[in-house]
Formats: structure tokens, C-alpha cells, sequence
């Protein structure tokens, strides 16, 4: 049963569309870098292929005045001038279509490109002052303890950022499993129950003997509940009680139990 809730979790948190990753500020701002790039390089592909436009362009010219001349030439080599004209000047219009596709491309392109990176703007640097002035513990708890504290705080962007560091710094520590809850509450409270269950299914599976297994549970119950999910919902209440039976978590898990197995009075029935 615990096996089945877990890939009931998995599926939802990941598979399920919006599962974001602890570093989602990094990886936000390594795509508009990586899109400031892209956009140099088509710009720079942009004005070299106007430029070879602009050169056939002259070379087209050039051509049909000689093909001009060529169609007005007496004597016996008319027919070679005139062929070897018109060969010119149709490689010469087939060059200028290829080039003139490729800057509309390229045009295309550079427009999505910037919309895209507009979309997504590159965090202001003038809150890079106030990162580094935040001092981070090396102990594990103190670092937990600073991260607890800013999402308590309401300061969620700050306590997102130091929970993934946590990670980075301590993955296998006894407290990452607090670590993954705290985030899991972050965006609880953010109403990103998918999220969440993400989190919560990480302390279920990988810390199941931390000591917010229990709520873990029971934050899980509350997730699938805000998802339609009654079924998966009454599981996460039973696996908590048959798992931590003795907690207060379970006997809070028996009343909702309760609550979510009693039918719903039909209509117009007596009150």
C-alpha cells in the first residue's frame, strides 16, 4: 500500500505537468543567458546574409546587363553570350531567393527569440547586494533552521533558494527529510499542491524515520483532497495510521478518515 502511494505521488507531482526544480531561479536565468546568446548569433547570421543579398543583388544587375548587351551582340558567338547570360543570371535569382527565404527565417527566429526572453526577464541585480549579504550557517541545523525561519517568514523566493542549497550540501543528511518537508509547505501555501506532493513524497520514501514522515502523510491526504483525488487521499490516511499509529498525526488522520468515508445525504432528503 505504502508502494502504491508513492508512485500515486510520483505521478502526480512529476508526470502530471508542473513539477518544478528546487533551483527553478538558476535554471530561469541560464535560459535568458543561454536566449542573449542565441539572439547574438542570429543577429550576427542576419547581417551577414543581408550582406550576401545585397551582393547578389549587384551580381543580378551586372547580369541582366550583360544579358542585354549579349541579346544585341551580331556575329557568330551571339548564341554562346546569350546562354552563358541567362545560365548567370538564373544561378544569380536562385542565390537571391535562398537568401531572401533565410533572412525571413532568420527574421522569424530573432522575433520569438526576444519575445521569449522578454517573457522571462533576468533577475534585477539589484538583489544580488542582498543575497550576499545573507550569512549562510555551515552547520546542517542552523542551516535548516535559517530556511524554517524565512518561509515562516512569508519570504518564500529566499526560503526556496536556501532548502535547495540544503540539498545540494547535505542530500543524505538525517535532516534533509525536513528540508523536503519545509519546501513541501512552502508550496502548500502557495496552493502548488503537485509540488508539494513532490516534496512530500520524497520525506515518505527516502525519510520515512524523520520526524515529519507523519505530517507528510497527512499534508499528502490534504494535497490529493484539493485534487479530486478522494481515493488516493483516504490511502495516504491509512498508511499513516498503520505506519505511526501512536502519533497525533494518526489520530487526526482518523477523523478525516471519517469524514471523507461518510456519504453525502441524498437531496431532498429529510434534514
Amino acid at each position: 500500500m505504502r508502494r502504491l502511494l508513492v508512485t500515486s505521488i510520483v505521478s502526480i507531482s512529476v508526470f502530471g505537468g508542473c513539477f518544478f526544480p528546487a533551483d527553478r531561479g538558476q535554471l530561469l536565468e541560464g535560459r535568458v543567458d543561454k536566449l542573449s546568446d542565441e539572439n547574438k548569433k542570429l543577429k550576427a547570421a542576419l547581417s551577414e546574409t543581408q550582406g550576401k543579398l545585397d551582393d547578389t543583388t549587384a551580381q543580378l544587375k551586372t547580369a541582366l546587363e550583360q544579358l542585354d548587351q549579349a541579346s544585341r551582340t551580331t556575329g557568330a558567338n551571339i548564341g554562346v553570350k546569350v546562354d552563358s547570360a541567362i545560365q548567370d543570371v538564373a544561378a544569380l535569382r536562385g542565390q537571391m531567393e535562398s537568401y531572401q527565404f533565410k533572412i525571413t527565417e532568420l527574421e522569424s527566429r530573432l522575433s520569438a527569440s526576444e519575445k521569449t526572453a522578454a517573457s522571462n526577464p533576468t533577475p534585477s541585480k539589484a538583489d544580488e547586494p542582498k543575497k550576499e549579504e545573507l550569512k549562510r550557517p555551515d552547520d546542517p541545523k542552523e542551516f535548516l533552521k535559517l530556511a524554517d525561519e524565512k518561509a515562516k517568514a512569508g519570504e518564500n523566493d529566499l526560503a526556496k533558494k536556501l532548502y535547495a542549497e540544503f540539498f545540494k550540501k547535505w542530500p543524505r543528511d538525517e535532516l534533509a527529510g525536513d528540508a523536503h518537508f519545509g519546501l513541501g509547505e512552502v508550496h502548500f501555501l502557495e496552493s502548488k499542491c503537485r509540488e508539494a506532493l513532490y516534496e512530500y513524497g520524497k520525506v515518505i520514501q527516502d525519510f520515512s524515520k524523520s520526524k515529519s514522515a507523519p505530517m507528510a502523510y497527512l499534508r499528502s491526504a490534504d494535497c490529493f483532497k484539493e485534487l479530486k483525488m478522494m481515493d488516493e487521499a483516504k490511502l495516504a490516511l491509512n498508511e499513516l495510521i498503520k505506519q505511526y499509529a501512536k502519533t497525533e498525526q494518526a489520530k487526526l488522520a482518523k477523523t478525516r478518515l471519517a469524514e471523507l468515508e461518510k456519504k453525502p445525504a441524498p437531496k431532498g432528503g429529510k434534514k
